[in-house]
């Protein structure tokens, strides 16, 4: 068993961002980075924009600069995932690896969130090579081209708007043959002379050579009239939604339908004092690299204070 101030769980922009304002404060955190070091952004190709990287930055080499930089101030960065905890009392307990025990006197929570995929194997072998999770980060690679949303939700409606916005034309792609987005934003895709929406119709699979070129697509799928198709676009988008890594956490704090962390409104704070959720698993709105940073730099300065009112400093 081992005890410490402040325990990190989970790394990318809003773990590493705290463990830096933590370690400056003499908090001596443990970071453990959990089952992908660097968070999701380590399956981006070139991020531009994150402030500071006047020419752009692989999603690897920003997480090794943050991961660098919290060690130089004293961050005890380690290998390991949190597999189960208990948050009744404090010290709080948190097992990594379903082996060690680790007391705390707070606890960061920046697990991060899990986009949601179609299951495809040319996800896998178009990662970062067209195919994105995440329309406002890389959406800017694709101006006056042509791509494809896969989703029928809000998320889709909004990454296929905001696209709509760069873009040449834009398909969305919806397995229903209607939008279950909110009706305001039915009406803004359906009226935008830019977005082509296909109901009815599934993705099973893309292609093109040194990159996505196009989507194999699939209308009215297991029907009589099934039909097969093929579309030329320059990237995909999926948006049917995300997965936060808050499992562990359920018996202890409230989550939304989603299983979002829910926090006190503009702040870090869960409904247990001393326990933080800092980046995506508590964001269902923006997650951004940047604001997963800012909140990872709230939710380390809120765990000094909170700290220093415990021990009466």
């Amino acid at each position: 068993m081992e005890k410490t101030k402040c325990l990190i769980i989970g790394s990318g922009p809003a773990g590493f961002t705290a463990a830096i304002y933590a370690s400056r404060a003499g908090l001596a955190p443990i970071l453990y980075e959990g089952l992908q070091p660097g968070g999701q952004l380590t399956t981006t190709g070139e991020i531009e924009n994150f402030p500071g990287y006047v020419d752009g930055v692989t999603g690897i080499k920003m997480m090794d600069d943050l991961r660098r930089q919290a060690i130089r101030f004293g961050a005890d960065v380690r290998p390991g995932a949190a597999t189960s905890c208990d948050l009744s009392t404090s010290p709080f307990k948190i097992i990594i690896d379903r082996t060690k025990l680790i007391e705390a006197q707070t606890v960061i929570i920046s697990t991060g969130a899990c986009a949601k995929y179609l299951g495809l194997e040319d996800e896998k072998k178009y990662a970062g090579q067209g195919v994105s999770a995440c329309a406002t980060c890389d959406g800017f690679f694709y101006r006056r081209k042509t791509v494809a949303v896969v989703g029928g939700g809000d998320s889709a409606c909004e990454e296929a708007l905001y696209l709509a916005g760069l873009a040449e034309k834009v398909y969305l792609i919806v397995r229903k043959d209607y939008l279950r987005a909110s009706k305001i934003m039915q009406e803004r895709v359906l009226d935008h002379p830019k977005i082509e929406t296909l109901f009815n119709t599934n993705a099973i699979g893309f292609f093109g050579e040194h990159g996505v070129q196009g989507a194999h697509l699939v209308r009215f799928m297991g029907e009589e009239n099934e039909k097969q198709f093929d579309i030329a676009v320059d990237g995909i988008f999926l948006a049917i939604g995300h997965t936060p890594n808050s499992l562990i956490f359920k018996n202890f704090l409230d989550l939304d339908e989603t299983g979002y962390i829910k926090t006190v409104p503009g702040t870090p704070k869960t409904k247990i004092p001393g326990v933080f959720a800092a980046g995506d698993v508590a964001d269902p709105n923006y997650r951004q690299a940047i604001t997963a940073a800012g909140s990872g730099c709230a939710a380390a300065i809120e765990a000094e204070r909170f700290i220093a009112i415990s021990s009466g400093n």
